[in-house]
């Protein structure tokens, strides 16, 4: 497979994006079940179709420096994911170091959970700069984004209500 490298970010970035997403996903369980299913060996693609597969490239224990490689559904593109923030129960946070197809410069998501009423609170933050041609169709990529993540957002909220 070929690798497209990416530019590496700070936490700066989720402020500074070309591209930001912020997202508050609601869903009926503690926060530690919601950490528990984010730091599982499935991850994300446990919640539905939009995540074809999280292969963690790290050993455990996880942390700052985790790597892992994620396999979206539309498109075939896998991203190559560094860790940049761990907080063990709580959230982390990770930036894209390469990705499969072209078209990225810089891309990082931040993931923090909340107690919320009875369950739990996520807010997620997607930042992303395109690259190339792409960096053109910003304005028109925006909303498309928001859709591809906003589809994650529904399988959580399904996921978790049937558990």
């Amino acid at each position: 497979m070929t690798w497209y490298p990416l530019e590496p970010v700070d936490s700066g970035f989720f402020d500074a994006a070309p591209v930001r997403h912020r997202f508050v996903v609601d869903v009926p369980v503690p926060p530690a079940e919601l950490w528990k299913s984010l730091s599982s060996d499935a991850s994300v693609s446990a919640w539905g179709q939009s995540v074809k597969a999280v292969t963690w490239t790290s050993p455990r224990p996880f942390g700052v420096g985790t790597t892992r490689d994620v396999t979206l559904a539309l498109g075939a593109m896998t991203v190559r994911e560094r860790f940049i923030r761990w907080d063990e129960g709580s959230g982390y946070a990770f930036c894209a170091v390469a990705s499969n197809r072209p078209g990225l410069r810089r891309f990082a998501e931040d993931y923090v959970i909340e107690a919320s009423g009875g369950g739990a609170r996520l807010l997620w933050t997607v930042a992303l700069e395109p690259a190339g041609a792409l960096s053109r169709a910003t304005p028109a990529l925006t909303p498309l984004v928001r859709l591809v993540f906003g589809r994650l957002v529904a399988d959580g909220k399904r996921y978790f209500a049937r558990r």
